[in-house]
């Protein structure tokens, strides 16, 4: 098995920017790119469920990693540029850039020859890492046909991490983690480990402590920081709220590392209260991203079949946040 440096901090799930006409929008994610780091997350996942992955074509996947890779800030785009132009560059020194502000590129599709296209296409293009879920369709009911599937996949960018996202409620695949670490174990060289996204607090962490800690284990519930922490794991995690409320996530692990539990308790605490309106609109998805116009990064509307917020409804929402106070908590411009 090869060796990948775990993630320490928050990456954001982004959203995809789209014009009103339906239209895949390249135009926010600089700006978008520079929000995120400036908020203190160290890179995003795209193209996964808060994007709307399963909803772009391949050609539209692709033309969105692009764009996330150029706009990456301070970072692996920097190392790219200084060595198309100078090729004394070293490869310490390209590995330290892509560290900085990293771009994993959610790969996964009901096609798993498009899903290894497109992580042929993410190491092309310099991505940090891979990752997919299982297709909602057909659902996957055994270790042995998921690891399959991603064995697949992987093998479309043997030099990249792979991290199987773990996210059952979106496509039924309800099977053991720990189960799966096992049967990967040995058989898929660049598997690097799993976006958690269930609330098995248990389970995640019997997949972190599997083989002394093999596998990086990506936290993957906003609401669940603190008590993972409490465990000893989510030192890495992928978030969908980091989009609008990071500040708040990441100041939960400082708070921790700092030893200030009551500071943690609070941030956590208040993080629930943003996920409790959030949920009151069709959830991250959807209200999140109208968050996001209301903070002043208009990223479009939801491809169908969601169901956009209406403008009734966002006046409702924006009173719910200035209920809790959320313009003095959210992400900084």
């Amino acid at each position: 098995m090869k060796q990948f440096e775990k993630i320490e901090g928050l990456i954001d799930a982004p959203f995809t920017p789209f014009k009103e006409n339906g239209d895949v929008n390249l135009e926010p994610i600089p700006q978008y790119a520079q929000m995120l780091a400036k908020n203190g997350l160290k890179g995003v996942f795209i193209n996964g469920s808060s994007g709307e992955g399963y909803m772009l074509t391949s050609e539209e996947r692709m033309q969105i990693a692009e764009a996330w890779m150029k706009a990456a800030p301070e970072g692996f785009k920097a190392a790219i540029e200084r060595e198309e132009s100078d090729a004394r560059i070293s490869f310490s020194e390209r590995e330290q850039a892509r560290t900085k502000f990293k771009v994993i590129v959610h790969v996964g599709s009901c096609c798993v020859r498009e899903s290894r296209r497109l992580a042929e296409h993410a190491q092309k293009i310099g991505a940090w890492g891979i990752g997919a879920m299982a297709p909602p369709f057909p659902k996957v009911g055994r270790i042995e046909e998921l690891v399959k599937y991603c064995e697949e996949i992987a093998c479309g960018a043997p030099d990249l991490p792979f991290y199987f996202y773990h996210i059952p409620a979106f496509n039924g695949a309800f099977l053991p983690m720990v189960e799966l670490l096992k049967a990967v174990d040995g058989r898929i060289p660049n598997f690097a480990g799993i976006k958690y996204t269930f609330e098995s607090i248990y389970e995640y962490n019997q997949c972190r402590l599997y083989a002394g800690g093999k596998f990086d284990m990506l936290h993957g519930q906003d609401e669940t920081i603190l008590p993972s922490l409490a465990m000893g794991g989510a030192r890495g995690g992928i978030g969908g709220t980091t989009n609008y409320n990071g500040r708040c996530l990441v100041g939960i692990i400082e708070a921790w590392k700092q030893g200030d539990l009551e500071k943690a308790r609070a941030l956590q605490n208040y993080a629930q209260e943003v996920i409790n309106v959030i949920c009151h609109f069709r959830g991250n998805i959807v209200g999140g991203k109208r968050i996001m116009k209301l903070m002043g990064i208009d990223l479009g509307p939801n491809r169908t079949p969601f169901q956009n917020i209406t403008d009734e409804e966002e006046v409702r929402l924006k009173a719910e946040l200035d209920a809790i106070d959320f313009w003095h908590h959210c992400n900084e411009l």
